[in-house]
């Protein structure tokens, strides 16, 4: 049954993204049964059939799949390697699969921790923010054994367009590290752009739908600079789960050797945001912190560049 389209499913983390992708799956027909810390953001879910759990262990108990989706390494430590987390009752031959960005060295930790148990493992981080999950099209990096991925990939194209395999335990998680890498230096030129063209006088609207068809069109470009131009913050992806993967992979970076002054220049400029209050907004907000280095005029949207958002 572990890899049939009825398997069932427990679900820890009901977050931003985290809610929009179980739902994908109660809707699919799986059985589902979540925990999150407040039970209020699971109540949707639960209207929709999904069976609350008042801790990890019990969502995860006699589950063939087990899925973690929280916000930092230390909430998937607890909740998975925890006195009351999944592999504290994951029955062997289940699979545990961590869509949370929280590192390539706690994911080995985990598929070490669940092979001790005879429990699979995948790590399996996302990229595409609350659009990509609301609308199953997020892409999915995955790191684990060929059969584990195998056993999975019913379950795990429920919720993303772009499901690979990118190689052993932590494989997945080094993706996503690459991905952020890119990501960050991205979205500050992106901000960076939106504010030269607000300050020269340009409609920025039509600046992003010319950019867009060339060069320098990006998803994140065309995903949030319109957010940013109707003055809406609200995350698709938090400014301090940001910052949290960027440290992820400028350690990473630092144990392989690598210099990469263009994360940490980013990496920088995003603390700076979260330290002007700006951390539980989405990634776009940095436009708000630049434009308050900047002399502080008001965005578009009507938005001062810095204040109450």
């Amino acid at each position: 049954m572990a890899g049939s389209e009825l398997a069932s499913i427990g679900w820890v983390g009901t977050g931003v993204m985290g809610a929009a992708m179980c739902q994908h799956l109660l809707t699919a027909g799986h059985q589902v049964r979540v925990f999150t810390r407040t039970k209020a953001r699971a109540r949707p879910l639960l209207e929709q059939g999904a069976q609350w759990c008042t801790s990890p262990a019990e969502a995860a108990a006699g589950a063939d799949f087990i899925v973690t989706m929280v916000g930092y390494p230390s909430d998937v430590r607890e909740v998975v390697l925890g006195s009351s987390g999944v592999l504290s009752t994951a029955r062997p031959g289940a699979t545990l699969i961590d869509m949370t960005t929280s590192g390539p060295q706690l994911a080995l930790e985990m598929f070490e921790a669940a092979r001790q148990k005879g429990v699979g493992f995948l790590d399996a981080p996302v990229s595409g923010g609350d659009v990509g999950a609301r609308e199953a099209t997020l892409v999915v990096m995955v790191g684990g054994h060929q059969d584990v991925f195998d056993k999975a990939l019913p379950v795990l194209r429920r919720l993303g367009k772009v499901v690979t395999l990118q190689g052993g335990p932590g494989a997945g998680q080094h993706t996503k590290m690459a991905n952020q890498v890119a990501v960050a230096s991205g979205m500050v030129a992106v901000c960076e752009s939106l504010l030269y063209a607000w300050r020269a006088g340009l409609d920025p609207a039509r600046v992003i739908e010319a950019m867009g068809t060339g060069a320098a069109g990006s998803w994140s470009l065309a995903h949030y600079g319109p957010r940013a131009l109707r003055g809406d913050y609200e995350p698709g992806f938090k400014i301090d789960h940001f910052v949290k993967d960027m440290a992820i992979a400028l350690e990473e970076a630092r144990r392989l050797g690598l210099a990469l002054p263009g994360l940490a220049l980013a990496e920088q400029l995003y603390i700076a945001a979260s330290a002007r209050g700006l951390g539980q907004k989405g990634t776009h907000a940095l436009l708000l912190a630049l434009a308050d280095l900047s002399g502080g005029q008001p965005l578009p949207g009507g938005q001062p560049s810095f204040g109450p958002v």
